[in-house]
Parts: structure tokens; sequence; C-alpha cells
């Protein structure tokens, strides 16, 4: 993954990692340069007291330092309690659909 520019940043709290974001930089159409965050990972006890926020903001930061516009994230959509993170603490907005469909199918096909 790293061969790719995948990173990945951690929140580290008495010793404990609390916290780990993996994220990447893309460029496409319509985001330009971006990062893409993959993975976002609270363990439980530490969720709902800060640690996310920070973590994600750290990476706000790296990313504009990195020239990035945009941060983007996709996230299953039973996931509401994320989703009110990203939305109410982290100021992220819905604005897309994800879509997706295993290739081997296809290359079975053939």
């Amino acid at each position: 993954m790293s061969k790719e520019g995948y990173r990945l940043f951690a929140l580290e709290h008495e010793g404990i990692t609390a916290a780990a974001a993996g994220i990447i930089i893309r460029t496409n159409f319509y985001n330009k340069k971006h990062i893409f965050v993959y993975d976002l990972v609270t363990l439980a006890d530490y969720r709902s007291k800060g640690c996310g926020e920070k973590l994600l903001d750290y990476v706000h930061h790296w990313a504009n330092e990195q020239g990035c516009e945009f941060a983007t994230l996709e996230s299953g959509i039973q996931r509401k309690d994320a989703h009110r993170f990203y939305e109410n603490k982290m100021g992220y907005e819905r604005y897309s659909i994800l879509f997706g469909k295993y290739c081997r199918e296809t290359a079975e096909k053939n």
C-alpha cells in the first residue's frame, strides 16, 4: 500500500493508540488534489472523547500543507453515529452515493 502513497496517522493517549487514520492523496476533475480517508478507527473506550476529531483535524492540516483542496471519505450506510460525527463535528457534507461491483465476476465471464 505504501507504494501507492497510502499513509497511516495515529493518535496516542497514555501510550495506547486511541485512533488511526489511513489516507492517500488523489487528484480528479471534481475534487482536484485531495485526500481520501480510507480508514478512520477509534477504539471504543476513546470514542466521544475528541480523539477522532483531533486526529482528523491533524490530517486535514497535513493535507493542506501538501496542497490538497478537499478531503473525502466513504462510510457504510448503516454507520449512523459515524455520519453524525462527520457531518456535525467535522463539517463534511453528503454529496454522492458510492456504487461498487466486484471485477472478478466480469473477468470470469470473459
